[in-house]
């Protein structure tokens, strides 16, 4: 007999509160197909959309001023999303929701909260206008009229695509492909064997270096690869990737090119059965193996290597900028180091990686806000068309910001600086109350990930009070 049973519950659905949310279908899990290489991608995507201005500026920033010593935290960082990815995952393996959906069936507007703290956080088309910068040094031109035309550019990619998923995931392996030829380029012509000897100061000369201000890095730690609402989405991508349960439900499509459907408000449940249960296993392992081997490894890869490159061009030298300035210093000395060719190539290569990132943000943030608006708040909403205006409402107000010329005001810079730590202090706390109440006995969290997700929480927690500490007197000297 199940410890479900044993508990006293007659179904897995049973365990799902109703009073927002309807209760979930009963089905059996779709066994995962033979060749699992075929479904290797949110990993990917993962590392793609994370990899932006943490990995490119800010790592190597820091290794530009202490060397190597700082790297481990990226390492503790991606480990610690690795298990919110996976608790995050876990929930909608089993039941083809997302974890928003979950967290709304015990408030009826956690989601919208979410949706509205990432909306905060990614409103301000920054990532587009680094990208632009980049490539200006390249081609010229002015940044604000180019990063129009990328965020005019990242409209037509995320709504024209007949599935949106698909063509997300074949943008940032491209993206990742092209991370890679930068590293093996320059681990020929640049990085010299003193430099590579620098690698083992990761372990060596460990250390937290707080003349930089520890705000800035424990936020590295923290953030490294993904961080906020991106984490949330990976809901989204495994469902639209046809995870466990996930299979029954539909992805989003172009209501332009596409054939849209309107995906089923709840989502559906397996019993523990001995099939299920091996199904189950075989999902799992899987899940958590793709994960390591695309998100966690290719971004502290990427962070190694920026952080070694900024190392072998940089280091030592005065004056340098925390901001897309400090690229622009880097790749003058790439192209002084081994010519034009390859300061141009690595600026490339660094705008084409924050236009990838910039894309990934509009479509998390816009998956988001059309699931809970299509679940909670507009039932008989089409998600597809929901998903396809709230992207051209967020291009638009990007255009709109730059077509005007304003920059970033200082409120909303601290409400991005608070929202993503303070999302994820919330949501590591959520996570272990949906996973332990919600599933069977059988799928539940064990001790180890638990303890790994207090470890998020209390870290989070800490970053967010260290961080609305700090920022809060900036507010008060704004008014």
């Amino acid at each position: 007999m199940s410890d479900l049973k044993r508990g006293g519950h007659g179904s897995a659905a049973d365990l799902f509160p109703t009073h927002v949310l309807g209760r979930p279908e009963v089905r059996e899990l779709p066994p995962a197909p033979a060749n699992t290489a075929k479904l290797i991608g949110p990993g990917i995507v993962a590392a793609g959309v994370g990899l932006s201005s943490g990995e490119f500026i800010l790592y190597p920033y820091i290794a530009s001023q202490v060397g190597m010593a700082f790297v481990w935290a990226a390492l503790v960082g991606v480990m610690t999303q690795f298990f919110l990815n996976m608790e995050i995952e876990r929930y909608t393996l089993a039941t083809g929701e997302t974890v928003l959906t979950g967290f709304s069936r015990f408030w009826r507007h956690w989601g919208l909260v979410f949706a509205l703290m990432t909306c905060f956080a990614n409103l301000w088309p920054g990532w587009a206008t680094s990208s632009a910068t980049m490539l200006s040094y390249i081609v010229g031109g002015e940044p604000r009229w180019i990063a129009i035309c990328m965020l005019a550019s990242i409209g037509l990619i995320l709504t024209l695509a007949p599935v949106v998923y698909v063509m997300l995931e074949r943008l940032q392996m491209v993206k990742v492909a092209a991370v890679g030829v930068l590293i093996l380029i320059a681990a020929f012509f640049v990085i010299t064997a003193e430099d590579w000897a620098a690698l083992p100061q990761i372990v060596t000369t460990a250390t937290i270096p707080t003349e930089l201000g520890f705000a800035l890095l424990l936020g590295a730690l923290a953030f490294a690869g993904a961080g906020g609402g991106q984490n949330l989405c990976q809901s989204n991508w495994i469902r639209d990737k046809g995870f466990g349960m996930g299979k029954y439900v539909p992805r989003i499509m172009s209501p332009v090119t596409g054939q849209p459907e309107a995906a089923p408000s709840t989502g559906f449940v397996f019993e523990p059965t001995p099939e299920n249960m091996a199904r189950w296993q075989r999902w799992w392992g899987f899940a958590n193996v793709e994960q390591l081997v695309t998100f966690v490894l290719i971004t502290f890869i990427t962070i190694t290597f920026t952080s070694l490159l900024a190392y072998a061009t940089v280091y030592g030298q005065e004056g340098l900028p925390n901001s897309v300035a400090f690229v622009q210093s880097e790749g003058l000395v790439l192209a002084d180091k081994v010519g034009g060719w390859f300061g141009a190539l690595f600026w490339f290569i660094g705008a084409f990686s924050l236009f990838g990132a910039a894309t990934g943000i509009v479509d998390y943030t816009a998956r988001l806000a059309a699931d809970v608006l299509r679940t909670t708040y507009v039932r008989g909403a089409n998600e597809s068309r929901l998903y396809f205006w709230i992207v051209w409402g967020l291009v638009a107000i990007g255009v709109a910001v730059l077509l005007f010329g304003l920059t970033q005001p200082l409120v909303l810079l601290v409400i991005s600086a608070c929202t993503g730590g303070l999302m994820m202090f919330i949501y590591s706390g959520l996570l272990i109350l949906l996973n332990r109440r919600l599933l069977v006995p059988e799928l539940r969290p064990g001790v180890g990930r638990i303890a790994a997700l207090a470890w998020g929480f209390l870290l989070f927690g800490f970053l967010s009070i260290l961080t609305l500490g700090q920022q809060i007197p900036k507010l008060w000297g704004a008014g």
